[in-house]
């Protein structure tokens, strides 16, 4: 057997590919965290061979001779033209093969008699793609595509309509999923909301393919085609693991079983925010904000979604696209129906977090061990609208057979790699590691945390500077009052000194999506760099009538300036987490402080600080200091807060002020 011969630039070629290590930090909760670690030791250890062979070569006598040196020299030359050649085309094959969303089209009959046939063929071909045996049978009326898996059996029955023979139209008249269980047993387990989820996502396809040519649109007709096979790869992962003779139905069943509790514990809280308002629905942005995420089941994929936060600007889009149709018995009472949530999130816009749980099976066994159940520990997190969840218990299917690999379950907020994910900061991931694994010092991986937190500047930085190494102190924006309430706020953020990760797919924030999308309200620029927002300094001569006004104190100022602050819920520590010391003290959740001049001739500063409170009504809680003179109601600064205007609240303070009229 030939060993390959290992070079100098041979042993270094792996690391020199694009997307080796991680560009950003990364955080031991992240799947990819095995493969960066075990990439690190490797870069060490070639690090250590290679600098024993330079010293061997330095040692050596052999370099007296010119000629050799000149040809060696030579051969280097060449040997790298020729990796680097390799390198560049192996990264052009490997961007062109992972492009996200990219799509070419789906292919169309030319003729459209043959459309229903195209349709049923389709699904037999994507069944045999993903190592399903596929049946086709002609039936009256239309055909039955039977897909079968290990235990796992899929029937789809289409029926095809011939009111006009050279336009038959074809429709999904149901699936019928079945899963054959233990030898012996009566009957078969059938999944009803799985049933109607794979009908819809096939009606879909049948839909798009049969428009009009000038209607189609082949590039949705693809992205659902897509959709369709990563359904059912995902069904044939679960199928292999449920072809087990330990009870593997429950693969299957297990979200059927999860979501009634789930939709309690959310009618609940839905109508314990509805009575607190006096009104007959909850509000949706504010149930996201007090409550639990909203459980969706079967949103993009046979599993089960949460909808974890929606920006003020999302749910008003959300609220006029509504339709009002009547929601399902056990859905909690809030102002958009669950068939309006799943029409218009399907497609994830802008605002929306969302997070998909599903089982993957990793390259690598993850660094945290499993969860640890703590039922009488303080440290699990409380709701106060349904203080009774917190004994709820469920524990997911686990597979623990090593030769088919670790399987976990994982939190996706990216949708498979087709969005960012969420910005966090070093805190937040403290609050996740106290629920997930709160016995974090005493399994020896505090050596990791240092490793991984490795990372220049804040996280403030990733949410509005992202793609460039510049790490400003200060960013500065301007807010303008849409009915001109007040003058222009010259808003001046200091960035805090606190490391930030992207959460992307978690071995399993709301928080942290509520500051996100409060800071992404204005267009934010490294301090010292001019913004096109600027106004032209106003070179003309002062009037009497100004001069007067300075004097009087009743002068109109172009800008109001304020100071933004974000405090820290934990002191920065080298450590990814905190100190390395086993300790359950709660992490206080993220505040914004503002401070502004007072409104003249009251001298002093004004000093607002807003923060996300689930016990209040509108989920968010207002504090305002040093504000003489004004008037204004806290309860509707809170709904400004809600509405999407809180970095303007400096400024509808300051009109409230009476300090003018005095």
């Amino acid at each position: 057997m030939q060993v390959e011969i290992q070079t100098l630039l041979s042993s270094l070629e792996f690391f020199q590919e694009e997307d080796v290590f991680p560009r950003d930090a990364i955080h031991p909760f992240a799947t990819s965290t095995p493969k960066a670690c075990t990439s690190l030791q490797e870069l060490l250890n070639v690090t250590e061979q290679v600098s024993h062979s330079l010293q061997a070569y330095g040692s050596s006598t052999q370099w007296s001779n010119a000629k050799l040196t000149s040809l060696l020299r030579q051969h280097t030359s060449i040997e790298h033209t020729s990796y680097s050649s390799a390198r560049n085309v192996r990264h052009l094959i490997d961007s062109l093969s992972k492009r996200p969303d990219v799509l070419y089209g789906e292919n169309v009959p030319l003729l459209e008699a043959s459309f229903p046939q195209w349709c049923i063929e389709q699904l037999a071909i994507w069944g045999k793609a993903i190592g399903m045996e596929t049946f086709t049978e002609n039936k009256e009326g239309g055909y039955t595509v039977m897909l079968a898996g290990k235990v796992l059996l899929i029937d789809v029955d289409f029926s095809i309509k011939h009111e006009n023979p050279f336009k038959p139209i074809i429709t999904v008249a149901g699936v019928k999923t079945s899963n054959a269980l233990l030898a012996g047993s009566p009957n078969t387990i059938t999944f009803t909301m799985l049933d109607t989820f794979l009908t819809d996502s096939i009606e879909k396809y049948c839909v798009e393919m049969q428009k009009s040519e000038t209607t189609r649109n082949t590039l949705y007709a693809a992205t659902l085609r897509r959709s369709v096979l990563n359904n059912l790869r995902y069904l044939v992962l679960l199928d292999r693991l449920a072809s087990r003779n330990d009870g593997g139905v429950r693969w299957f069943t297990d979200m059927d079983e999860l979501c009634p509790t789930l939709f309690s514990v959310a009618t609940t809280e839905a109508e314990a925010i509805s009575a607190s308002l006096s009104m007959p629905k909850a509000p949706l942005d504010i149930f996201l904000i007090r409550s639990h995420s909203l459980p969706l089941p079967y949103l993009t994929m046979p599993s089960i979604s949460f909808l974890t936060y929606l920006s003020p600007a999302a749910y008003l889009s959300l609220i006029r696209k509504a339709s009002n149709q009547p929601d399902p018995l056990n859905y909690p009472p809030l102002d958009v129906s669950l068939s309006d949530i799943k029409s218009h999130l399907d497609v994830f816009g802008k605002g929306v977090t969302i997070a998909t749980l599903y089982l993957e099976q990793l390259s690598d066994a993850h660094l945290y061990s499993q969860s640890i159940l703590m039922l009488d520990m303080t440290i699990r997190p409380t709701f106060p609208l349904s203080p009774t969840s917190v004994q709820l218990d469920h524990a997911f299917s686990q597979e623990n057979s090593q030769a088919s690999g670790p399987y976990s379950w994982v939190l996706d907020f990216t949708e498979r790699g087709k969005r960012p994910g969420v910005v966090m900061s070093q805190s937040r991931l403290r609050a996740i590691e106290l629920v997930v694994n709160p016995m974090r010092g005493s399994d020896g991986i505090n050596n990791v945390n240092v490793m991984l937190s490795f990372g220049t500047g804040s996280w403030i930085d990733i949410l509005l500077n992202t793609g460039t190494h510049v790490s400003p102190e200060r960013y500065t924006a301007s807010f303008k009052s849409p009915n001109n309430l007040h003058p222009p706020l010259q808003l001046r953020l200091t960035a805090p000194e606190e490391p930030g990760f992207i959460l992307e797919r978690i071995l399993v924030v709301r928080e942290q999506c509520w500051l996100n999308e409060v800071l992404l309200g204005c267009h934010w620029m490294p301090e010292g760099l001019k913004s096109e927002e600027e106004d032209v300094v106003d070179s003309s001569t002062a009037t009497e009538e100004e001069l007067e006004a300075v004097l009087s104190g009743t002068n109109m100022p172009h800008k109001i300036p304020v100071n933004v602050f974000l405090p820290t819920g934990m002191p920065a520590t080298d450590n990814l987490f905190g100190p390395a010391e086993l300790s359950f003290a709660p992490v206080s959740g993220p505040k914004i402080l503002m401070t502004s001049p007072g409104r003249l001739p009251i001298s002093g500063l004004v000093e607002i600080t807003v923060a996300q409170d689930e016990t209040k009504p509108r989920g968010v809680s207002v504090e305002v200091q040093g504000a003489m003179g004004s008037d204004i109601k806290i309860s509707d600064l809170e709904e400004v807060c809600r509405r999407g205007g809180t970095l303007g609240l400096s400024g509808r303070v300051w009109a409230s002020s009476h300090g003018m009229s005095s």
